[in-house]
């Protein structure tokens, strides 16, 4: 696949930590705007510039584009954000208590996109695809990097891990959720070698979060392209920015759910309906220990759930938050499309269960599923395969910030 160095802007090393902001599709515009508000240099002014408008402007509008274009401009005049010297590739490290994991910063070619070098696993949302697509039209940049894995080779890792030990990070904080964010600009000789190795290597990659972003770039490429009579494909709108983790040192939580009520049923007549379906034990453990299990919690008790993958399932059939759709939310609670059903609720995993003991104790719920996670080579082969995972299947942690390299075109 095609990685290639860009001469991007980064944040200046004083302002690192306030310009870092959280993806623009983990809050709405009430968190952003808590978060932000009185944060002048935190990019949600950019992401989500409608924080910085009257509330009855529409957050769809052109005007919230326009006011996104004027605060990045803002943040370049004021030195905040600098344009850097050379084109270049970067290392980006987070840490969260023992888990690190280094991905490689860079921008990616929108062809590899269309032509599945970068595979997919999940359908996208027209609004939400329409909404990026403006802004990174209006910006005429990417501000927040799609989030790629690949499958690791040893002669990368070695560079990576070599240069981490040799240098100083160049931006290195801890943001207000305790993930330590740690960045390092490579040398052109690294640069060189390490775009050599992609193109050899590394067949393909997959994207691991930012499906919404991913394909908003390739919208406005297509349509830059379109503008342009003298389109050569070497312009730097054909290029978007990603960072690459090898999947070995990826931290995938799992999904879990909370159903608001049991579809007419009462919890005894619901419990004796599941353990129908699946060895069914009450447990004092929140969460399962390993695949083709889940921790169910109804009425102030956890229950092991269990069962069989049947041996000609699919890749897709295999996953438990299918099993779990097929068998029990669709056929006995109604669930009948989980990405539209207002009956149905998706926790990260990294809330952890006593957020779905919460859930079902307030009355707010009347079930929850706690899940085991999605492993990496699941959602590998689900995209080798040309597949889509269901809703809601995988949580990353940690999560990318925002504004730490910024690609323009």
């Amino acid at each position: 696949m095609r990685l290639r160095s860009f001469q991007g802007l980064v944040p200046v090393p004083q302002h690192a930590a306030a310009v870092a902001a959280v993806p623009y599709d983990v809050v709405n515009r009430e968190e952003s705007y808590a978060l932000a508000h009185d944060k002048p240099l935190n990019l949600l002014h950019v992401d989500r510039a409608e924080i910085d408008l009257p509330l009855s402007v529409d957050p769809y509008a052109p005007e919230v584009y326009a006011k996104a274009k004027e605060n990045l401009d803002q943040l370049v005049a004021d030195s905040v954000l600098v344009r850097e010297a050379a084109p270049s590739l970067y290392l980006y490290r987070q840490t969260i208590g023992s888990h690190s994991q280094t991905g490689l910063v860079g921008v990616c070619h929108t062809e590899d996109y269309e032509q599945d070098v970068i595979k997919k696993h999940e359908k996208t949302r027209p609004d939400k695809e329409d909404d990026r697509t403006r802004l990174v039209d209006a910006l005429s940049g990417n501000t927040g990097p799609i989030f790629l894995t690949y499958r690791g080779q040893p002669e990368i890792d070695a560079i990576i891990q070599g240069h981490m030990q040799a240098q100083a990070a160049d931006h290195d904080f801890t943001a207000p959720d305790g993930v330590r964010h740690q960045s390092w600009r490579l040398p052109a000789e690294a640069c060189q070698k390490l775009e050599s190795l992609f193109a050899s290597q590394v067949p393909a990659s997959y994207i691991a979060d930012g499906h919404h972003r991913a394909a908003s770039a390739y919208r406005v490429s297509r349509l830059r392209r379109e503008r342009n009579p003298a389109h050569t494909g070497a312009e730097d709108y054909n290029w978007f920015l990603c960072v690459l983790f090898p999947g070995n040192e990826l931290n995938i939580l799992p999904y879990n759910r909370a159903v608001k009520d049991l579809n007419g049923r009462s919890a005894e007549a619901f419990l004796a309906e599941v353990g129908q379906i699946f060895n069914v034990t009450p447990t004092s453990v929140k969460a399962p220990t390993e695949g083709s299990r889940a921790s169910m919690y109804l009425g102030g008790q956890w229950y092991d759930l269990a069962w069989k993958v049947e041996a000609d399932a699919s890749v897709i059939d295999q996953l438990d938050v299918s099993v779990l759709q097929d068998r029990l939310l669709k056929p006995v609670l109604g669930i009948d499309d989980p990405r539209t059903s207002k009956r149905i609720d998706f926790i990260g995993g990294i809330r952890g269960t006593d957020e779905l003991e919460k859930l079902v104790n307030n009355g707010d719920h009347a079930v929850a599923f706690s899940l085991y996670p999605v492993t990496v080579d699941q959602l590998m082969a689900i995209s080798d395969a040309n597949e889509i995972m269901p809703p809601k299947s995988t949580w990353f942690e940690p999560k990318l910030r925002s504004g730490l390299f910024i690609h323009t075109f």
